[in-house]
């Protein structure tokens, strides 16, 4: 019986050779006569069909890693589908080199793309009970150009992966091969093909499987290195040395024998090649912002910027492709050198932080919109080294992030840092800082006659009328305060009485609202749409406003009235070293009258000096002064729960936040609270974000402009007021 299996096995393998060796014969007859005549249906069909298969292939750059830098150079980050870096043959290693052509395809120097030698050598080893394939490295290549196109037009790479492919596709694979063959040098094929083929889900191309087997470039790979991953190539799942070593061996040794066999190495060579170990030196590639070196929320920033900008693609999916694909160099505003010491500062004010309090820091460069640093006290991901995880950004619009509809990623209540709003209308009116105004009225009823060329001002503040959904009389936060005062000493000291009673002397109501939209101040959560200042409550910093646009509109103030567009990106590069995109400065002089801007500065210094910051403290109790000419305002919102210092000199703006910055300001008081590790009554926007904001100016105001303010014209300043009584 064993006899009569051992035949029919033998007449079955004759059967399949004979039946293989006809398809051999038509398939050299397509490949090397294409033209001539040759008989036999079968033959001439396929001839026919051959003829008839398309002989171009579009060879278009695979995707390739994206690079986020900063300013200075330094990475912040990668963006890829498929981790691949493509570089020229010199700078790949000739062990590795020699190596791929010795095991895949040692006639590759000889053939024309299409090696039917090889063919008929696979043939017969196949009949013979082996394995062997029959593919060039031109095949190879084309294949993987194929695969390559079809991801880029949104075909899944697995699904195209394990495709079983019919004898229709490897005709047309031969044909554009010989066409390849023609059309690019053999070098510039092999480049090609070390530069696309797949060695592991982490490494794509020779220089990416160099950096994750063994952290080095691909130009610096040993002989057993380069022999290591020529093996991987034909089976990287069976070859991967990480979770089949004794599989990665057999292979290596196996790459080594070819390059001894056809001449690329020496028998000494192999034999110490044979005998090194398998050392690596796993580097995992980390992608995304949420693995960022540095600034993990302002990469995931600039990244919203190029996903909303029609500029890189018609549509945010085809933007996001040619984020992972395109190879790109995104090159930033961002400055390491102001990063780190806002990273560590909001990470030393929150410390340990049960409650999740939130706290941010954002700076931005008077004069170009540049965004140099932007941090806030928690991590995209678990694990990172901080207890309060979340992927919303505190600093940004809501379209500018990942978002909620509760103030995470789309602003915050700014409270009394929206005053100098007020105080901007005031001084374009032509109107002097020492006026004094009735700071000692508290009711704006319903029936208030305010001057408002816009429209109708909405709100009132009146106990009688509260059933009627006024709100009640207003409050100071100092009990005894109400009495007239100066515009300057109500806006120091920060009063509501003064804020209501300086809107009510401008001779048009509406000019609070022109100074906003001037300052480029808007709905951090409505899609840019503009604050609603014609609402009383929106006076005293009632909308939410993300702590960028704060900073920028102070920057306006460092200025001298010129605002710019908020900027995070200078030059967006492809991989062929193109300049495709990037934001330039794009700033409006006289956005707010310079006079206006040095008065509105000039108020604002006396804030640090006598006003609401003069309680920016340190642990010891001493108010921490900058040492420069600098001017800033406070900020809290009525639940204590919301709290801002937005400060500046001449050469930096920067907006600090402390507060409940994910839910509900209502749900998270302010009050009665241990924040790392220190007991508060109540909050205040000069008890943590203050502090805050001193320490990180304190370390970094030294590295741009930090000298005197230009001084406001007299007459916007106007003679010393009358003693108010206190």
């Amino acid at each position: 019986m064993a006899f009569v299996a051992d035949a029919a096995k033998a007449i079955g393998r004759l059967v399949a050779f004979l039946i293989v060796s006809v398809l051999c014969g038509v398939l050299v007859a397509g490949l090397v006569l294409p033209a001539a005549a040759v008989t036999g249906g079968a033959t001439l069909g396929s001839t026919q069909f051959f003829d008839s298969l398309p002989s171009d292939l579009s060879v278009t750059p695979p995707g390739q890693v994206t690079k986020v830098l900063a300013a200075d150079g330094s990475e912040i980050a990668t963006l890829f589908n498929e981790n691949r870096t493509q570089i020229p043959l010199d700078q790949m290693s000739p062990n590795i080199r020699n190596a791929i052509v010795a095991i895949e395809d040692y006639r590759f120097y000889e053939h024309g793309g299409v090696d039917p030698t090889g063919i008929v050598r696979a043939l017969v080893a196949n009949f013979q009970g082996g394995r062997q394939g029959a593919s060039t490295l031109t095949q190879q290549y084309v294949a993987n150009v194929l695969k390559e196109n079809a991801i880029a037009s949104g075909a899944d790479a697995q699904t195209y992966l394990n495709g079983d492919k019919s004898v229709g596709d490897k005709l047309r694979e031969m044909k554009l091969s010989i066409a390849l063959e023609k059309q690019y040098t053999k070098d510039q094929i092999l480049q090609g093909y070390l530069n696309i083929v797949f060695f592991n889900t982490n490494a794509y191309g020779i220089e990416a499987a160099s950096q994750y087997f063994f952290s080095v470039d691909a130009k610096d790979l040993t002989l057993p290195q380069a022999a290591l991953l020529a093996g991987v190539v034909n089976g990287p799942s069976v070859y991967d040395p990480t979770t089949h070593p004794d599989n990665a061996i057999q292979r290596r040794n196996l790459v080594l024998d070819a390059m001894l066999e056809h001449g690329y190495i020496n028998k000494q060579q192999h034999d110490e090649a044979v005998n090194t170990p398998i050392q690596l030196k796993l580097n995992p590639p980390k992608q995304g912002c949420a693995y960022a070196s540095q600034a993990q929320y302002f990469c995931d920033y600039v990244l919203h910027q190029i996903l909303n900008d029609p500029a890189y693609g018609a549509t945010q999916d085809d933007r996001l492709q040619r984020v992972m694909q395109g190879g790109l160099t995104i090159k930033t505003t961002l400055d390491p050198r102001l990063q780190g010491p806002a990273q560590a500062q909001v990470d030393a004010t929150a410390g340990a932080n049960p409650d999740k309090w939130g706290t941010s820091l954002v700076t931005v460069q008077p004069g170009t919109g540049k965004i140099l640093a932007m941090a806030q006290n928690t991590r995209m991901l678990p694990g990172q080294g901080k207890d309060f995880v979340t992927s919303y950004n505190f600093n940004v619009d809501k379209a500018d992030a990942n978002g909620n509809d509760l103030g995470g990623a789309g602003g915050m209540q700014p409270g009394s840092a929206m005053k100098p709003i007020t105080l901007t209308a005031w001084l374009n009116e032509g109107k002097a800082t020492n006026t004094v105004v009735d700071a000692a009225r508290r009711v704006y009823p319903l029936n208030y006659p305010w001057k408002d060329s816009c429209g109708k001002v909405t709100g009132a503040y009146d106990d009688a009328t509260v059933g009627l959904g006024t709100a009640p009389d207003l409050q100071n936060d100092e009990p005894g305060w109400y009495f007239p005062m100066s515009v300057r000493e109500g806006s120091y000291q920060s009063s509501n009485t003064a804020l209501f009673a300086t809107a009510a002397g401008l001779n048009d109501f509406c000019d609070i609202q022109r100074a906003a939209d001037s300052l480029g101040l808007h709905d951090g959560a409505g899609g840019g749409q503009k604050l609603d200042l014609s609402t009383l409550g929106n006076l005293l910093g009632g909308a939410n406003v993300a702590p960028l646009s704060m900073a920028d509109a102070y920057a306006t103030f460092a200025s001298n009235g010129t605002y710019c567009v908020p900027i995070s990106i200078t030059d967006v590069i492809d991989s062929q070293g193109k300049k495709i995109g990037g934001q330039a400065p794009t700033c409006q002089p006289n956005a707010i009258k310079p006079d206006v801007a040095k008065a509105v500065t000039n108020v604002l210094q006396d804030v640090l000096t006598k006003g609401s910051g003069y309680n920016i403290k340190d642990d010891a109790g001493h108010t921490i002064y900058l040492g420069v000419p600098d001017a800033a305002k406070t900020g809290t919102n009525q639940f204590n729960s919301e709290t801002w210092l937005i400060g500046y000199t001449r050469g930096l703006s920067t907006a600090s936040y402390f507060g409940e910055a994910l839910g509900n300001p209502e749900d998270h008081l302010g009050r009665n609270v241990m924040v790392n590790g220190r007991f508060w009554p109540v909050i205040d926007g000069a008890y943590i974000a203050g502090p805050q904001w001193a320490f990180y100016m304190q370390k970094v105001l030294g590295l741009f402009d930090h000298g005197p303010f230009d001084g406001p014209p007299p007459a916007l300043i106007g003679p010393p007021p009358p003693p108010t009584p206190k």
